[in-house]
């Protein structure tokens, strides 16, 4: 006698071979096991894409943002004592002090403006990777023993035709005691080395030295500073508490700010992009769902004879909804594990070989970045199994609806 899963495993066997009869109900079948693995790998290949790039930009962005951002709210400063009190609060943070000052650079009779940053060499290397591969076959005793030492980007070198140990002229502008007139005040410095940042506008703009040097030309305390650049590794979590831990210090006027707040509008955009892919991508699976509807529909009606018999013999309505329902998911996820094969193929692929290379002036860098990320991946896979039940489900139910008394009087 056989039990219930016999007669459905029995039934799903003898639906799942290639009719030769009616051949175009295979082939639909085949094709929607086919579009359903085209459309999970398309998918997760973009997600992987999408994901890869966000996280290089936002690693690029990291190099001169920072996770946090310690300024000045007033003409004060952040002094020395603030720096220490945070130093020894939040100890798994690290702190590099800086100055800032605007200044046009000249050098071989062309001129470039930019944003001059004066810090503590050894302080600023340990959070900026890019600076620190810069300082490499660099003597940081020349940043100390020379305060007029600079580090400049690879844009501003190709810009005004730099050297190492060249000379660099920065010109900056201070306010006179009458308030009403700027005088432009001249230093050379010493050009020791390069960053490349691989963002053009940082590697043109931006231009490093310490804090002697800075606070000399600003003419303000060695202990004062503009601002404090924090490594975190929880950067949302710890702005709370630093914010808290100057609410403990009276008359601070200092303000605290994360990477996200200082970039929101553009990684917001990158996250409705995303969606907004997944979302379109996510029609291909239902627009392939749609010939398993079709798939199963004409094997109903193919089959409708063989159903209706099979009801006047004992099976019921629910083992024939059943049969139906895992013969649309048996198409269905076999597309899906199709698909994750492809899309770790072509992962692999792309990220092993460079089949696709980008202009690194545009982008910054020159291979396509991949980086799968686990909840996009899981996303993906609930989404494309969602969309196959629920297709799978409509046949079956109108399956186990088949009047067998008409249709076998009619036949």
């Amino acid at each position: 006698m056989f039990k219930k899963t016999d007669l459905i495993l029995f039934l799903l066997k003898r639906y799942l071979r290639f009719d030769k009869t009616q051949p175009f109900i295979s082939i639909t079948a085949v094709l929607a096991f086919v579009g359903v693995g085209v459309g999970v790998m398309v998918l997760i290949v973009a997600m992987a894409i999408m994901n890869g790039m966000s996280k290089e930009f936002e690693k690029k962005l990291f190099v001169m943002n920072y996770p946090l951002t310690l300024f000045a709210t007033s003409h004060k400063g952040i002094s020395k004592n603030i720096l220490d009190q945070l130093e020894s609060k939040f100890p798994h943070l690290v702190f590099s002090p800086y100055l800032r000052i605007q200044s046009v650079a000249r050098a071989n009779g062309i001129m470039s403006a930019g944003i001059v940053f004066g810090v503590d060499i050894q302080k600023e290397a340990k959070i900026n990777e890019i600076l620190a591969k810069a300082l490499q076959g660099v003597d940081i005793k020349d940043f100390y023993q020379d305060k007029f030492s600079l580090i400049v980007g690879e844009g501003l070198k190709d810009a005004l035709v730099l050297e190492k140990n060249s000379k660099l002229s920065l010109f900056f502008t201070k306010l006179e005691p009458t308030g009403l007139t700027f005088s432009p005040t001249m230093k050379r410095f010493d050009v020791k080395g390069f960053f490349d940042s691989g963002l053009k506008a940082y590697d043109t703009s931006y231009i490093y030295t310490n804090l002697a040097a800075i606070g000399a030309i600003k003419n303000i305390k060695p202990d004062i500073y503009d601002g404090i650049h924090v490594f975190s590794k929880d950067p949302m979590n710890d702005i709370d508490k630093i914010k808290q831990a100057l609410l403990e210090i009276p008359n601070y006027g200092i303000g605290v700010e994360g990477w996200w707040q200082q970039n929101g509008n553009f990684f917001s955009a990158m996250a409705l992009e995303k969606r907004v892919l997944f979302i379109v991508l996510m029609l291909i699976i239902l627009m392939a769902s749609l010939n398993i509807i079709s798939s199963l529909l004409m094997v109903i009606m193919n089959r409708r004879k063989e159903i209706a018999l099979l009801l006047s013999l004992g099976a019921s309505s629910r083992e024939i909804k059943k049969t139906f329902f895992w013969l649309g998911n048996f198409i269905g996820i076999g597309g899906i594990i199709l698909g994750i094969i492809l899309s770790m193929l072509t992962l692999y692929i792309l990220s092993t070989f460079p089949i696709i290379s980008l202009p690194a002036d545009v982008y910054g860098i020159t291979r396509l970045p991949i980086d799968l990320s686990m909840t996009d991946f899981f996303s993906t896979i609930v989404g494309a199994i969602v969309i196959v039940c629920i297709s799978s489900y409509y046949p079956a139910k109108k399956a186990s609806k088949v009047n067998a008394l008409s249709i076998l009087r009619n036949e």
